[in-house]
């Protein structure tokens, strides 16, 4: 709540038979000209603004916003809530559950330990699709996550019944963004008789699918969302703003996901990093709320932080579709009119920079074979294939080198099953997945399944074939399109190559729902496409594991195999171990694909088979038509499909209500548990915080070059046996094939501490020609190579604090929470580099780590140190008298005796930075401010 209205905005507005406390943005001069997301923020300040982290001067300095100008404002941005998915919301809610034992070990209430704005977590992330092509597919895969997961669910369950404003949406439900526009999302809150515009941060970077509904939010690492949790607003730069005109309508044969790659190749273009970017103009009220989403969905692709479309007709009759209250929907259309975030296309805001395209040039596209945004129209596929090919496999069948550091995924543990069978039991007659015939690379490989089904496997063959992730599976258009090309196929006698994984993973059950009401799901069936979930699969790396002969036969012929999806991640091992190509494609070429084949397949001159006449079926041929589509949407898709669904929504099934969960406001942790510890952040902590130290002694973790990512610093990927982490797991009984991903355990520091800076492209400059996880432990004698983890807990043991210096840039990338906590745990006092991320720089801060800078114009190596100096920084202690120093001294002490003195700017930026650094961190803070409030 404001302690201040320098602007005397405070008004009412009555909507829905009620009346709401507002802050009007017409109090403030310069407002009306300010693009629509940028009013959501100004209201933000006018709503939070206290005269010390939010300023009048800051509301004027946006209010009078320059569109031309670089960024260099920071404001502070409360969001309204907080949504997670389970991989990444796990930690947030494990730092909960430990603040509750330290509020109970100072004597305070844990009761009274709770998140201060709504957090939703959707368990979406888990699912593998170990199954496939079977009526039990779904309930034998639901059944194998609740295996893996059991401890984590049961932590999660306890915490959606011990914390007020924490809600969980079980398993089995669906994917976090979808969930998210169709349900929770409000566009315009009500909570303590105020009305404000409904704005977020998410722990998931495709939050910025809520932007199709006029909703300002993104995705953020956990420390940020942790904070937001407990009401501390997100440190941010105002923005440079992006307008992009839409105009004209999609043509027949082009779909939702055609022009949501056009818009990524279009945008990566013309770089967009850290923007927003706004969609505008007359055209934008013809453009579908589920292809909005569709296209806010792909903001990480694009590379912008948000964006987003205005509020208008479109959305309130989505709201209405959906299933959400009038008294909702009512107080939507007023509030959004009274501040002038009604879409008026006859009145353009200004923006930074601007773009146009004319949905009618939109045409069929793909885009692969390793990032979104490189699309290729679908009449130049083969030929981009068979360009891309040679950077996979050469004549003699030779891979070519997958940078491993690439493999951001979240691989599952070895499955306890694995479905070979085509699903109606007959078997195929033997296909060859390319000619070869015409000089190209080609190495046919013979297969023969268990079932006895052969055929030839080459390069190009479509291994995975999978519909799947929230970017598609909201919108009907794409997935009606898909299920009627299934239909047309299966009339016309088509049938899914045997060495096909095909995969149905639909964002929510209204999926389910529509096509059962359409009649489409058994010719979706016929061709393979049985449900195997709902949740994030394929994307994120779940896609589970190949059949053994085919998995075989692409290893020992080292074939350059393919996947399609209709996802909105394709990196390079990301996928699956075993296909090294992978391509971006909507729902209905998915299944073209599928029934190809192959890669190397021109869609307009090769048929997909014959009919039952012997004629050739082209694609063209069981296209479903934009009527068709249309008319069946218009039919199979009913308000009473929502409000069915989501009547009981955090209820779960019987496999959520029967799971045994422990009780009361704090949490039994299980010492045996190598899924969820408690982690040490408030050990020792005292209701006041000790004096801020100066750092004396400290030595070197790592030294660093130019652009070293949060990607290099944050556990990711699959965890190796022969590393601490693994080496910690399988002395705590866990066999190797359990050993799961980081991802899945990143509830528990140990394992997460021993991973970071662990990234195996991670070049040490201590070490010579050396990259991974090591560095120089200079606690042993002549300080030999050691793991960086086993290096910390040495210095640890001698109390020897740690550093570490690093280059220009240091941070950027998307693995942020645990870059900072493993940074943190591990002991680093200070952090000395050229410059930083922002983010990563202000998470820092809020794990009690010093961000220092080296002066203008100077480095680690142009200061002459090598990293084996030992470092002491003075000047830190003027913090305690509350005021925050612009520069500490540094001094490094070489084995000689020899120093190397400068003066290290201090990137602590604004006074609640300068809080939670005094308090050791942002939770020790609100930690504190519980206490004193109780």
């Amino acid at each position: 709540m404001a302690t201040s209205d320098s602007f005397g905005a405070k008004g009412t507005i009555e909507a829905g038979g009620a009346s709401y406390e507002i802050f009007r943005l017409s109090a403030v001069e310069g407002a009306e000209k300010l693009p629509f997301s940028l009013k959501v923020l100004l209201e933000n300040l006018l709503r939070t603004e206290d005269g010390a982290n939010v300023t009048a001067d800051h509301i004027r300095a946006l209010a009078s916003w320059d569109p031309t100008a670089e960024p260099d404002t920071e404001i502070q941005f409360t969001p309204a809530r907080v949504i997670m998915q389970d991989f990444t919301g796990v930690p947030c809610v494990v730092d909960l559950a430990t603040m509750r034992e330290a509020v109970t070990e100072l004597g305070g209430d844990p009761a009274k330990v709770n998140p201060l704005a709504p957090a939703e977590l959707v368990i979406d992330h888990s699912v593998v699709i170990d199954i496939f092509g079977r009526p039990d597919a779904f309930e034998r895969n639901v059944d194998f996550e609740y295996q893996r997961n059991k401890e984590r669910y049961q932590f999660l369950r306890w915490g959606q019944g011990a914390f007020d404003e924490f809600k969980v949406v079980p398993p089995g439900t669906g994917i976090v963004h979808q969930v998210n526009i169709e349900h929770l999302a409000r566009v315009v809150m009500a909570r303590n008789g105020q009305a404000y515009p409904d704005t977020l941060v998410g722990t998931d970077s495709h939050t910025t699918m809520v932007n199709g509904l006029g909703v300002l939010g993104w995705g953020v690492g956990g420390i940020e969302a942790e904070a937001a949790m407990l009401g501390q607003p997100v440190s941010m730069l105002i923005p440079k703003v992006v307008g992009f005109k839409l105009t004209g309508e999609i043509p027949a044969g082009a779909t939702a996901t055609d022009v949501v790659l056009t818009i990524t190749e279009m945008l990566r273009r013309q770089g967009v990093v850290g923007k927003f970017v706004e969609f505008y103009g007359e055209g934008v009220g013809a453009v579908p709320l589920a292809n909005r989403a569709t296209i806010g969905n792909m903001s990480p692709e694009f590379g912008s932080t948000a964006a987003i479309f205005p509020i208008d007709d479109e959305t309130v009759r989505y709201l209405t579709l959906t299933g959400r209250s009038d008294e909702q929907i009512a107080l939507v259309e007023a509030y959004a009119k009274e501040q002038g975030l009604w879409h008026d296309p006859s009145r353009e805001a200004v923006y930074s920079e601007t773009l146009e395209l004319d949905l009618s040039t939109v045409v069929p596209s793909i885009a692969g074979p390793k990032r979104p945004q490189d699309r290729i129209e679908l009449v130049q596929a083969k030929e981009a294939f068979r360009s891309a090919l040679g950077d996979y496999a050469d004549d003699d069948g030779k891979r070519s080198s997958v940078d491993e550091a690439s493999d951001q995924s979240f691989p599952a543990s070895d499955p306890p099953a694995v479905d070979n069978g085509n699903g109606d039991g007959t078997p195929h007659a033997p296909i060859s997945a390319a000619a070869g015939a015409d000089g190209r690379t080609s190495k046919p490989t013979r297969v023969t399944l268990e079932s006895g089904t052969s055929f030839e496997l080459d390069h190009g063959a479509v291994v995975i074939a999978s519909i799947t992730s929230c970017t598609n599976t909201s919108n009907p258009s794409v997935m009606l399109g898909a299920a009627l090309l299934a239909r047309n196929a299966v009339d016309r006698g088509l049938a899914v190559k045997p060495w096909v994984k095909t995969s149905m993973a639909p964002g929510s059950q209204v999926v389910t729902d529509y096509y059962e009401k359409a009649g489409l799901w058994p010719y979706l069936e016929k061709l393979g496409y049985h449900l195997v979930g709902y949740g994030c699969t394929t994307c994120i790396g779940n896609s589970g594991p190949l059949a053994e002969e085919i998995s075989a036969a692409v290893n020992e012929a080292d074939l350059a195999v393919v996947s399609v999806l209709s996802g909105n991640r394709n990196f390079e091992g990301r996928i699956n171990p075993d296909v090294k190509m992978n391509y971006l494609a909507s729902p209905p070429l998915v299944i073209a694909y599928a029934l190809a084949g192959t890669m190397d397949f021109d869609f307009e001159t090769q048929p997909l088979g014959k009919d039952t006449e012997g004629n050739d079926v082209f694609l063209r041929d069981i296209w479903p038509s934009a009527q068709d589509v249309q008319t069946t949407i218009d039919n199979a898709i009913s308000q009473e499909m929502f409000t069915k669904d989501y009547a009981d929504v955090f209820a779960g099934d019987e496999r959520w209500q029967s799971l045994p969960t422990p009780e009361g406001n704090t949490f039994e942790w299980d010492p045996e548990s190598t899924y969820v510890r408690k982690p040490p952040y408030f050990e020792g902590m005292q209701p006041k915080p000790e004096p801020v130290q100066d750092i004396s002694g400290a030595r070197v973790l790592a030294l660093l070059g130019d652009s070293v990512t949060t990607d290099h610093i944050s556990p990711a990927g699959s965890i190796k046996a022969d590393t601490p982490a693994g080496q910690y797991l399988t002395e705590h009984g866990v066999d190797r094939k359990d050993f799961n991903s980081y991802g899945s355990r990143r509830g528990n520091h140990e394992v997460m501490i021993r991973g970071t800076f662990a990234n195996i492209r991670l070049r040490n400059q201590l070490l010579d020609g050396v990259s991974g996880g090591y560095t120089r432990d200079f606690t042993q004698e002549g300080g030999p190579q050691a793991f960086i983890y086993d290096a910390a807990q040495n210095y640890a043991a001698q109390g020897t604090p740690l550093v570490v210096l690093g280059g220009k840039e240091y941070g950027s990338g998307s693995s942020r929470d645990w870059a900072a906590k493993g940074t943190a745990l591990l002991g680093v006092k200070a952090v000395i580099v050229e410059s930083y991320e922002r983010i990563h720089r202000s998470n820092l801060i809020g794990m009690g780590v010093l961000p220092l800078q080296f002066p203008a114009g100077e480095s680690a190596a142009s200061l002459g140190l090598d990293g084996t100096e030992t470092f002491d920084v003075s000047g830190v202690t003027v913090l305690n008298d509350g005021s925050t120093p612009r520069t500490v001294r540094v001094t490094a002490t070489k084995d000689g005796g020899q120093t190397v003195e400068f003066d290290a700017v201090v990137r602590i930026d604004t006074p609640g930075e300068a809080d939670y650094y005094r308090n050791g961190g942002i939770m020790q803070y609100v930690l504190r401010g519980m206490l004193a409030r109780s």
